[in-house]
């Protein structure tokens, strides 16, 4: 008669389950920072809405970044002379697309000078104009720090762009952005963070429990 020792089974794996935890725990903190963003952002569209309801101007802020209380708000500059010209693709105010004609003015001896959409064309030939007195809204410009700038802190400063309300000789006026093109999916990719836990989590669980099953 022998003695069998009965020997003991398959352990459930210690580190891969840190492993797992560890990410399932950052992806639930990935989604709880979306949710505080997206509070964040409808707290902003609200300023932003309420800037647009204002008809009074203000003075266009000289120098990059401009202050969300800047933005939607109805303002004025004197461009001494486009230096330089940008166009791109846009839409009228009719929904017409076309060439939305940038310049890049000068506003005195230094400093970085002022955008001004002056309006919309139908080619990219820069129109005859020289500068003047210019108002319209304050909207953001169109180059803007790309996410993974601003996260590693390499961010330039982003410039305003003011879209003249009466726009220059030959051209149609350009679409004004509004508040309503603030982009808030927050609450989405909060939903697919939490959504990304789970799934993880279920299986890697499932997986586990094949591998200890007899």
């Amino acid at each position: 008669m022998t003695d069998e020792t009965p020997q003991a089974g398959p352990r459930w794996p210690l580190i891969p389950t840190i492993l797992v935890l560890a990410a399932v725990a950052v992806m639930i903190a990935l989604g709880v920072w979306q949710l505080q963003r997206k509070g964040e952002k409808e707290a902003l569209i609200a300023l932003y809405q309420r800037n647009m309801a204002m008809s009074s101007l203000v003075t266009y802020p000289e120098l990059p970044p401009v202050e969300d209380r800047f933005l939607y708000r109805k303002s004025s500059v004197v461009c001494l002379e486009p230096v330089r010209w940008d166009p791109r693709s846009g839409t009228d105010r009719a929904g017409k697309a076309g060439i939305r004609m940038v310049a890049d003015c000068r506003t005195g001896a230094e400093g970085p000078g002022v955008l001004v959409d002056i309006g919309i064309g139908d080619d990219f030939a820069p129109p005859k104009w020289t500068g003047g007195i210019v108002q319209g809204t304050i909207v953001p410009g169109p180059e803007q720090p790309t996410l993974i700038a601003r996260m590693t802190g390499k961010a330039t400063p982003a410039r305003a762009m003011l879209v003249t309300d009466a726009p220059a000789a030959g051209l149609r006026a350009s679409a004004v952005p509004s508040a309503a093109d603030t982009p808030n999916n927050h609450l989405a990719y909060a939903g697919q963070w939490f959504l990304f836990a789970a799934a993880a989590l279920v299986i890697y669980i499932l997986a586990v429990r094949r591998r200890l099953r007899p």
